[in-house]
């Protein structure tokens, strides 16, 4: 998607409760991150932000074909755009890697996940949050949960296994279907409650957290390739 109907969309009332619900269980999941180096990939700003307080460092790259919007506002730039597969990071540099709106739109999967293995250090977590493949919000084009390509909670553990990753848990969110009813909208919580933990299975999104597996190695890229180097975001239209 267009980051423009991405922001739109948090923008929205519908937005904001599905910011909340999701943030919520990320923060349970991640509840301390004192110290650590954050990273946003694909359009994870949204739930970055409480993160700051805690974190050494939090910064967010959106990829190239998407598009990227300063954040955050009125601040100094914390986001930049890049080619998923080329990360301009170094290796070993972050502790925790939030991938948001970036895996179901990815042409460049496993590119995309070996760069994320190469970023993360040895003690380094990642979280993707994707479209549930079983749950409604896929079937609803409105939001961004129904576009791209849906995962369930197994899909995502074979692919990260087979990408030199181990599957820790498994989280659900937005049981709530995606209307935009301001009354429905405010009994959200009491859904996320009711359905916990057997409906998780068709909730809208799945969250999965992962570690790297140390034994793994990082393919020799052949040749030498060309870096696209990209400037930080700024304030101007």
């Amino acid at each position: 998607m267009d980051v423009i109907d991405l922001r739109d969309f948090y923008e929205s009332g519908l937005g904001h409760m599905a910011r909340r619900l999701v943030l919520r269980r990320i923060r349970h999941l991640w509840p301390d991150v004192r110290g650590e180096a954050v990273l946003g990939l694909g359009y994870a700003t949204p739930y970055l932000q409480p993160f700051r307080e805690e974190a050494s460092r939090v910064i967010a790259m959106m990829p190239a074909a998407q598009g990227v919007l300063h954040w955050p506002a009125g601040e100094a730039g914390l986001v930049t755009l890049a080619e998923e597969s080329e990360l301009p990071l170094p290796d070993l540099s972050v502790d925790r890697i939030i991938l948001a709106h970036g895996l179901e739109f990815s042409e460049q999967v496993r590119p995309l996940l070996r760069e994320i293995w190469r970023l993360l250090s040895d003690r380094g977590r990642l979280l993707i949050v994707a479209p549930n493949r079983r749950g409604i919000w896929a079937r609803f084009e409105h939001t961004p949960f129904g576009q791209g390509l849906p995962y369930t909670a197994h899909q995502l553990s074979r692919l990260l296994r087979e990408n030199m990753f181990t599957p820790i848990r498994a989280e659900g969110a937005l049981l709530i279907p995606p209307v935009r009813s301001r009354m429905l909208l405010t009994t959200a919580p009491a859904w996320e409650r009711l359905g916990d933990p057997w409906l998780k299975t068709f909730a809208g999104v799945v969250l999965v957290e992962a570690s790297k597996q140390i034994y793994g190695a990082e393919p020799a890229r052949s040749g030498r390739q060309r870096r696209r180097i990209y400037l930080p975001a700024t304030n101007a239209p």
